[in-house]
């Protein structure tokens, strides 16, 4: 998890940047989870985002580096799935926060078959 961040005149309280990735990543066609496969169980059950699986620190730029695990649905190509993550993750962070990225690394840790 961040911690606090000033960005541009106003501070952000830790996990809202994470929350943000969270929002973003789960949003995004082929993501069937955040972390590991039961922290996205339990997620869905409460419907809540999950920031287990995201793991964040700046540079010394001030820019966001991201780490991001997530589940991915089957029939998806992984590395268009992870273009397309790591844009919508990108683009959710500066218009919500005005926080720049500089990197996004997302590692698929398991794929779900059909509906769980």
């Amino acid at each position: 998890m961040t911690n606090e961040q000033h960005v541009e005149n106003m501070t952000l309280a830790p996990g809202v940047v994470d929350t943000i990735i969270s929002i973003a990543a789960s949003e995004q066609d082929g993501v069937a989870s955040i972390g590991t496969p039961a922290g996205g169980f339990f997620a869905r059950i409460f419907n809540r985002p999950t920031t287990s699986g995201i793991q964040t620190r700046y540079d010394a730029d001030g820019r966001i580096e991201v780490v991001l695990h997530i589940v991915a649905e089957c029939g998806h190509v992984l590395p268009k799935l992870a273009d397309d993550l790591r844009q919508a993750v990108a683009d959710a962070l500066l218009v919500q926060a005005g926080v720049e990225v500089a990197s996004i690394d997302v590692f698929v840790d398991g794929i779900q078959f059909g509906e769980n």
